[in-house]
């Protein structure tokens, strides 16, 4: 995730420098290795979303029995990928 809020940075840097960098700068990220890593730091910020609030409801003493702390941890991970797929799905139908 800190290595993604480099790349905003880059970005919003790039998009006040002018339309010559942003343009370089959008190029890498709309290749396919850019796209790779929006898509892997879509998943981590959710991933780190969904873990604070499992760790929220850990602050209120809930979850805390050993089948519940695996449920609690695959249900982030599937929560995850779901919340990332649904990002992705909205932002291809932005685009068009």
């Amino acid at each position: 995730m800190s290595g993604c809020a480099v790349v905003l940075v880059v970005w919003l840097v790039a998009a006040a420098a002018g339309p010559r960098a942003y343009d370089a700068v959008q190029s890498v990220i709309a290749s396919w290795i850019g796209q790779v890593v929006l898509f892997g730091g879509t998943f981590a910020f959710f991933l780190h979303l969904c873990g604070g609030i499992r760790h929220l409801v850990w602050d209120t003493v809930h979850g805390f029995e050993l089948r519940s702390i695996y449920a609690s941890g695959w249900a982030v991970v599937g929560a995850s990928v779901i919340l990332t797929a649904a990002a992705w799905t909205a932002s291809l139908f932005m685009t068009k």
